[in-house]
């Protein structure tokens, strides 16, 4: 548990966004208060969902290969997870905010990725890597 990072956000409707997490990405639940916060398993991560009230700001900002919503975070996949999710995703009443898309194709680099939002507005880019071990190799 040494390296688990933790990121606590604003849930909005709890309840609601707790059963997109658990439902819809297939996440677990674990510690809670009721009706204030709840542990999400994040992918071995610890993802808080505060009951919350506030508005979520997002701009975009432009990369290589157009432009994207900020702030974001998400999760590195294996393949067959991030299939999984993209059919959990499809399944759902949740549309994708930027469609699945490749980028970095035939380098190192390459992966799909794409974004979703909570119901609180958060926004998650879930990705692939075709070679993961590159992600944080140095020059």
């Amino acid at each position: 548990m040494s390296a688990t990072f933790h990121l606590a956000i604003p849930a909005g409707d709890l309840a609601a966004t707790e059963e997109f997490y658990t439902k819809v990405l297939g996440c677990k639940t674990g510690n809670r208060e009721e009706g204030r916060w709840v542990d999400i398993d994040f992918w071995g991560n610890e993802l808080t969902l505060h009951q919350s009230n506030e508005a979520l700001p997002s701009v975009r900002h432009d990369v290589d290969m157009g432009n994207v919503a900020v702030p974001h975070f998400g999760a590195h996949l294996t393949e067959l997870e991030f299939s999984e999710l993209k059919q959990r995703v499809e399944a759902s009443t949740y549309d994708y905010l930027d469609d699945p898309y490749r980028r970095f194709i035939g380098t190192e680099f390459e992966q799909e990725t794409f974004f979703v939002q909570d119901p609180n507005g958060n926004i998650l880019e879930m990705k692939t890597m075709v070679n993961p071990a590159v992600l944080f190799a140095t020059a």
